[in-house]
Parts: C-alpha cells; structure tokens; sequence
C-alpha cells in the first residue's frame, strides 16, 4: 500500500478547517452586511421615509391604546368585533351630541393617563 506523501498528509483536515473558517467568515460578514443596511434604514431622512415612519409609530400607539383600554380581551381578540366597536364609536362621535360625547370621552382618557401616571410614581 502507498502511502501519502508528508506534504499531503492530513490534507482533509486542513481543507475542512479553512471551509469551516470561511463559513463563518461568510456569516458574520451577512450579519455585518444586515446589521449596516438596518441602521441606514434607520436613519434614512428622505421626506417620504420620515413620513411613513412617522405613520408607523402612530398606528402603533393608537394599537397600544386599543390593548390598554382591554378591548383585545374583552372581544377575545376578534378584529370583527373590535372593527365593529370603532365603527359604533365614529358613528356617535358623528351624531347629533357628538360634542358631548368627545368631552366625556376626553375626561375619561385624561383621567385614565393621571391615575396611571400617578400609580408609576409611586410604585418601588
């Protein structure tokens, strides 16, 4: 049986490393790629970029607001029933006492944010 010559000998080692090292070369170096992509996104200012982010963290809040007030729980989560609720309170902010309306609703809110804020304050 020949055997290898000393140059070749544990060659399937050495290549298996260098592909295991390039591998992960390859990886970290997307995960940088990604990583810079996303800040620049970030940081993006063109008019129309700062405008849909702007949107998006609005929507986010107004969703915010939908779970503190419980309705995901009261209506188990059904965005039927919870589109429904919205329509009912659009239509009688629309009705003929909608001013009235507004206002209570608005000293309910205002209230709602004071206690909250006040029980933040004061917890350890």
């Amino acid at each position: 049986m020949r055997r290898a010559l000393p140059s070749f000998s544990g060659a399937g080692r050495k290549v298996a490393a260098l592909l295991q090292s390039t591998a992960r070369a390859t990886r970290l170096n997307r995960a940088a790629t990604l990583r810079a992509e996303a800040a620049q996104r970030r940081s993006d200012t063109r008019g129309w970029v700062v405008q849909r982010r702007e949107r998006t963290r609005h929507l986010i809040e107004l969703g915010g607001l939908v779970q503190k007030a419980g309705l995901v729980e009261l209506t188990d989560d059904d965005r039927a029933t919870l589109y429904g609720a919205l329509l009912d309170l659009a239509g009688r902010a629309r009705g003929d006492d909608a001013g009235d309306a507004l206002a209570l609703w608005k000293r309910r809110g205002k209230r709602a944010f004071d206690t909250e804020s006040e029980a933040g304050e004061n917890a350890p």
